[in-house]
This record gives structure tokens, sequence and C-alpha cells, in this order.
């Protein structure tokens, strides 16, 4: 008795043991599980922006507008790159740092509260 039939289950079967109880009536279009298993709904998302969106836009404005500007900028700020002890070369390859090293943290960030939620 591997297939349990419409009596045990109070429903038809189809051919692979699901019965039509087993299948969630949804207005999507029907896709064949063979486990049998129903069709996961998505889970209801909040829509409020929050904190760590506010984060977000944060450092995508210091990395897009902010730190381009800064490299425009440093030939009439080149007393203060000298006071840094920085040469021309390390400055333009340290300033374009920080928004990587920053951009990257917060996708580790997310990525580790999303699977967390």
């Amino acid at each position: 008795m591997g297939e349990r039939g419409a009596s045990e289950t109070g429903g038809e079967t189809d051919g692979d043991g699901t019965s039509a109880d087993d299948v969630a009536s949804t207005d999507d279009a029907y896709v064949h599980r063979p486990s049998g298993e129903p069709p996961r709904k998505a889970e209801a998302t909040d829509d409020e922006f929050g904190w760590r969106g506010w984060i977000l836009v944060g450092v995508l404005v210091f990395s897009f507008l902010l730190v381009p500007w800064a490299l425009i900028l440093l030939p009439t700020a080149q007393s203060g790159v000298s006071a840094l002890g920085l040469s021309w070369r390390d400055t333009y390859l340290a300033v374009p740092m920080l928004p990587a090293l920053l951009l990257g943290a917060v996708g580790v960030w997310t990525a580790l509260h999303a699977r967390r939620g």
C-alpha cells in the first residue's frame, strides 16, 4: 500500500500520490513538485524604510557623490594632502578605497541581517 487511496485522503489522488487537497489553490500558474509539498507563499514584506535603509543611502551618497568630488578637488587641497604625509599616488589610491571598504562592510552587514530574518 505505497499509495494512499482516495478514501484515506478524502479526495482523489494524482498518479504520483498527491491529492488535490495537498496543492494550495492560488492564482499563480501551477508548478508541479514531485515531492508533493504545497507551493510556498511569499512572506508579507515590511515596506518601512527604517534606519538600515538610511545607512545604505548615506553610504551610497558618500561613495558616489562625496568621494568623486574629493578626487576632483584634490589638486586644490595639495597642502592638506602633503600634511598627511601621503604622496599624490598614495592619495589617489587611498581615497577611492574608502567607499570600497565601506560598501563591502555594508554589503556583509546587509547579508548577515537578511540571513537572520
